[in-house]
């Protein structure tokens, strides 16, 4: 059995105050299809392969949850850990990495590993510190890259400017499955990182395409949330679109932020803010990140 190391997490407080404490989570696993099996605990989802060539994880949630983790691994297998992939830097995705990264190689976007190598300034959200040498990607890729393992093959593709700079999208191919990362949350707004090279139109674009070329019945394993399929996908791509669509026309009426949160969003979008990311934060960030295209459209604007 592996190491039960008890680890503290370290996260951003302001972040973190938000969130379950997750050294209390329970970690349960549930299969997917074909090798490919879904943790959930506190933090991102996890996919794992399982096979004969071992495991391969997709995200590790939180280091203090580590031992959780790897007892719901045993369970599948008692094989090691040849790969860790992360889809984005967030804490609560790659907060595993000092502990899986000693087992498995960690492989990621190129912008992850510098971005956990400089740590980073999230805003309202916190600090996210340096991360530890063992917690860096060792393999890493531009535009995308494949692993042939356990017997089909696993495609990593960039979504450039969207949650982050540094997103990926995984497709066991042989088991028709996706793990999408922080780019689906099932039925609640995303956080969308501005001050990690996320952009709200990058992440329309990114989820519009996702969505054009799914393939048919692949189920997917989102950021956050239950196992989902194309209908979950098109109902969030939707809300996105529209959500998005009706603050940039008041935007470009010339309302201010105050008068597009205080008019809110139709009736229907109610509980898509009752998670996490609340609908103020949601019409914020799409505003400001509309802002700040506008901007970079615009030579000379300061």
């Amino acid at each position: 059995m592996r190491s039960l190391l008890a680890v503290l997490v370290v996260v951003p407080s302001v972040a973190l105050a938000q969130l379950p404490d997750p050294a209390k989570a329970t970690v349960t696993s549930a299969p997917v299809a074909g090798n490919v099996h879904m943790l959930t605990g506190a933090g991102g989802n996890i996919g794992v392969s399982v096979g004969p060539d071992g495991l391969l994880i997709v995200d590790d949630q939180f280091e203090v949850l580590a031992p959780k983790i790897n007892k719901a691994l045993d369970k599948l297998s008692k094989a090691k850990i040849a790969y860790v992939l992360n889809t984005h830097y967030h804490f609560d995705h790659t907060g595993g990495n000092a502990v899986f990264g000693r087992e498995g190689r960690i492989i990621a976007q190129r912008e992850v590993r510098t971005r956990l190598i400089a740590g980073v300034d999230m805003g309202a959200m916190g600090k996210i510190p340096p991360a530890k040498k063992e917690a860096l990607p060792v393999i890493t890729y531009d535009t995308g890259m494949s692993l042939y393992f356990n017997g089909e093959e696993i495609r990593l593709t960039h979504l450039p400017a969207g949650h982050t700079d540094g997103d990926t999208l995984v497709h066991f191919t042989g088991s028709n499955v996706l793990h999408m990362g922080d780019h689906f949350m099932v039925d609640g707004f995303p956080f969308i990182d501005l001050h990690g090279g996320g952009s709200v139109e990058g992440y329309l674009r990114n989820v519009e395409k996702v969505l054009q070329t799914l393939p048919q019945g692949a189920k997917i394993i989102p950021g956050h949330g239950p196992l989902s399929g194309r209908e979950e996908l098109e109902r969030f791509v939707a809300a996105i679109r529209e959500s998005v669509a009706l603050v940039r026309t008041k935007r470009e009426a010339g309302k201010t932020l105050a008068q597009v949160k205080a008019e809110g969003l139709p009736e229907k979008f109610k509980p898509w803010g009752a998670g996490y990311i609340k609908q103020d934060m949601w019409l914020e960030t799409v505003f400001t990140s509309l802002e700040q295209g506008a901007k970079t459209a615009t030579p000379g604007t300061p």
